[in-house]
């Protein structure tokens, strides 16, 4: 296919046989919902202007926020496949801002093991078209196992926040780990959230301050919001896990097995450390089974505990796709099952996406889009 089809072409021929329809959807989009969710990477890059009317828009930095709203505003029936391919904007160090991306959405199915295990496949086949006879690997994680892994080692919900959103950031996970263990040898972890009398009393506190100084409550933040983050930074302050705890932690994120031998590999885990993480386990493994019946060439995907990706909309699985000799992944993608509803879907709807870049293909394939 490599002498015979430019690459759009052959992106689209996989998009028809994997029975995705294609979607277009506009270059300017609404800025916030990429504020609020994209996560702190992608929030740097945007390139923002405002309306006439003093709304602040954004060049579409990505295509999963733009699908899911046009989703949602043609009221669209699920389960669904989009399809795209298209220029995104984003603020790079190379000095490039625009470059294609091309992808697939996965909106409502309810079998989410199947789902995601089409995905990767979806995204496999789709780098196998686009780049004939180059070994690909895919490194796939689990952002609601690490999540399961943090609620069991009894973390305060502030901590917990803090270590989930630094998932897909290994700097800054490193750094709270490193905060996670200066804990002098007589202290204790102490993970006991305030009583309901003294929330109320700082939420009465706050209030009042607010009055005097003349804040509406209404206006940003309410006393409730600011009186909860106050105390999420004290126990970010106080708060450090013990020797055991912080080894049972670091153990999980050196986890780095073939997807075959994952899942029994995460229950030999949460059985030494003494971790109760069944739900989260029961929905790794039905995946890791979905994933091994889709066809993928064997032994080319691995489970990284420690990989993520830095978007804060993800809640399950994430991945990437490489291949030898190459820094940067060609694809990568993951679930965002709450993401429709944050934007505005009137239930929820669960979802999967992947996106491959399409300059770094084209790079390998020694030519221009």
């Amino acid at each position: 296919m490599h002498g015979d089809m430019t690459l759009p072409a052959a992106i689209l021929s996989v998009f028809a046989t994997r029975g995705a329809g294609m979607v277009d959807v506009p270059i300017l989009q609404p800025a916030d919902p990429f504020l609020d969710m994209a996560g702190e990477d992608l929030r740097r890059r945007i390139f923002l202007t405002e309306s006439e009317t003093g709304e602040q828009l954004c060049l579409r930095p990505e295509f999963t926020i733009p699908v899911c709203l046009d989703h949602i505003k043609t009221q669209s029936g699920t389960p669904r496949r989009y399809a795209y391919l298209g220029e995104v904007f984003r603020q790079r160090r190379d000095g490039q801002a625009e470059f294609f991306q091309a992808g697939i959405e996965d909106l409502g199915d309810p079998d989410i093991a199947t789902a995601d295990a089409r995905l990767i496949a979806d995204a496999h086949a789709l780098l196998v078209a686009a780049l004939p006879g180059r070994s690909l690997a895919v490194t796939l994680g689990d952002q609601a196992v690490f999540e399961a892994v943090l609620a069991a080692l009894g973390l305060p919900r502030g901590w917990q926040k803090r270590l989930a959103r630094a998932f897909g950031a290994p700097d800054m996970l490193a750094a709270a780990l490193a905060d996670l263990s200066r804990i002098p040898a007589n202290e204790n972890v102490d993970s006991s959230r305030p009583e309901v009398s003294e929330m109320q009393a700082l939420v009465a506190d706050i209030s009042a301050a607010m009055q005097e100084a003349g804040i509406s409550p209404s206006a940003g933040r309410t006393p409730e919001e600011i009186a909860r983050r106050l105390i999420e930074k004290t126990e970010l302050r106080s708060v450090r896990l013990p020797d055991d705890a912080l080894a049972a932690l670091k153990a999980f994120l050196d986890i780095d097995v073939p997807l075959e031998d994952a899942a029994e590999t995460l229950q030999a885990f949460a059985q030494d450390v003494g971790l109760v993480l069944d739900g989260a386990l029961d929905n790794f493994a039905a995946r890791a089974g979905a994933v091994a019946a889709a066809g993928l060439p064997e032994g080319s995907v691995r489970y990284d505990a420690a990989f993520g990706r830095p978007l804060d909309y993800y809640t399950g699985l994430v991945f990437e796709v490489s291949t030898g000799g190459v820094a940067r992944p060609l694809a990568g993608g993951g679930r965002y099952d709450r993401l429709l509803t944050l934007l505005g879907a009137a239930s929820p709807i669960p979802g999967v996406g992947f996106s491959v870049w399409l300059d770094r293909i084209e790079a390998l394939r020694g030519g221009a889009l």
